[in-house]
């Protein structure tokens, strides 16, 4: 018995011609094009509804009424900030110092060279000059050199040892911002080489001054607990470095008011070998002295050294004859106060420290005294600043 053909599953598509499918395509994509067979819903009754299988969810085909527009939440303009109120500042009147304190010809504080190693910017410097003024201040010894390297851009230090100055993170113009600003408040800006002719391990140019032979023999160690390393000024080559320097700072410098330099311009008597060098340091210095003086001859150069007696027998240090424009004598030593008061009166001032400050009132009060330098070893010159307006308002008041 023959089988009967399975009928095949299928909407029997395959069967139709490939042109009646065409001819369909063609003739449903032109009715599509006229825009009124595009409204389907007026094929459909009016509210129609079908579900969507794949969605399962019904929907409405022609309906009666539109879709309702949505609503529109008004947002509330953003207000502007309410500027703020400036209030009006009184600005306190400068104080009035004591007669005996404003007479000082001088009236320093020292600020280390490390003052501007943290990037301190401009409107920082400028603050802290009107700061320092405003204390009763009218000169400012900044570090500008130590451990043989310059506080700003040198064009020697670079053609010479290599690199352009001591590795910080200064600004190029902070000195020129210093200077200017001083100069706005009527106060000076002494530049002070700190450390003079002494380095210690950390300095650049150590390795180099052991290599090519720039130093003394021996160890400083005038004060305990530091130990330096002296450049030889008797070797042309740092004698010429010294002064090329000090020429260059001058120069690029040209406003500053004073170079000083201090008591490490000098050869300690314990170094070993005893050897006198105070020939040697005074034609040095001299020399240095007398190129500055041709390159800037606006600009003094001053010391802050020990008494005359003392710096020479001590330090090989005759500064007497070095030709320097001014003298602060360096009263450091309690013991001896009262002696190094003699010497004081004898030049343009005197120097102490922040633990002399017991002292202040006595100096203000000398008229034979005529400049006080104030050096904070406590690393701290703004709070020595005003302990020092504070004691000087005070012995006013008796």
């Amino acid at each position: 018995m023959a089988k009967k053909k399975k009928k095949e599953p299928g909407c029997g598509c395959g069967s139709i011609p490939f042109s009646v499918i065409l001819l369909v395509l063609g003739v449903g994509g032109w009715w599509f094009s006229q825009a009124e067979n595009r409204q389907l819903g007026r094929y459909f009754p009016k509210d129609t509804t079908v579900t969507i299988p794949v969605l399962n969810q019904p929907i409405t085909l022609n309906p009666s009424s539109p879709f309702p527009t949505p609503s529109v939440v008004p947002i509330k303009p953003v207000e502007p900030l309410p500027t703020p109120e400036v209030v009006a500042v009184e600005v306190p009147k400068e104080i009035e110092f004591p007669k005996a304190w404003t007479q000082k010809k001088m009236r320093g504080i020292y600020l280390s060279r490390y003052q501007v190693t943290n990037n301190a910017s401009e409107e920082t410097i400028r603050e802290r000059v009107r700061y320092y003024r405003a204390q009763g201040f009218n000169t400012i010894l900044h570090g500008v050199w130590g451990n043989a390297c310059t506080m700003y851009k040198s064009e020697v230090m670079a053609q010479q040892l290599g690199f352009p100055s001591c590795p910080n993170l200064f600004q190029d113009q902070w000195l020129d911002w210093l200077i200017d600003e001083a100069h706005k408040q009527d106060m000076q800006v002494h530049a002070y080489f700190e450390k003079g002719i002494k380095i210690d391990k950390n300095s650049p140019v150590y390795k180099r001054a052991v290599a090519e032979k720039w130093l003394v023999p021996g160890v400083d160690k005038t004060y305990s607990g530091i130990e330096h390393y002296v450049l030889d000024v008797d070797n042309p080559k740092v004698a010429d470095l010294f002064t090329d320097i000090t020429v260059e700072f001058v120069q690029k410098y040209p406003t500053i008011d004073a170079v000083q330099w201090d008591d490490y311009l000098g050869y300690h008597a314990e170094l070993p070998g005893k050897v006198d060098r105070t020939t040697s340091l005074t034609k040095f210095s001299q020399r240095m002295i007398k190129e500055m003086k041709k390159a800037n001859p606006k600009v003094s150069f001053d010391l802050c050294h020990h008494n005359p007696y003392w710096s020479k027998r001590y330090f090989a240090a005759d500064w007497k004859n070095w030709d320097v424009d001014r003298v602060f004598v360096q009263a450091y030593n309690e013991a001896n106060f009262v002696k190094e008061l003699e010497y004081a009166h004898a030049q343009v001032g005197i120097a102490i420290t922040d633990n002399q400050l017991h002292r202040l009132q006595g100096l203000v009060e000398d008229p034979k005294i005529k400049g006080i330098l104030v050096f904070p070893l406590s690393g701290k010159p703004e709070e020595t600043a005003v302990k020092v307006k504070d004691l000087v308002l005070k012995a006013d008041k008796g």
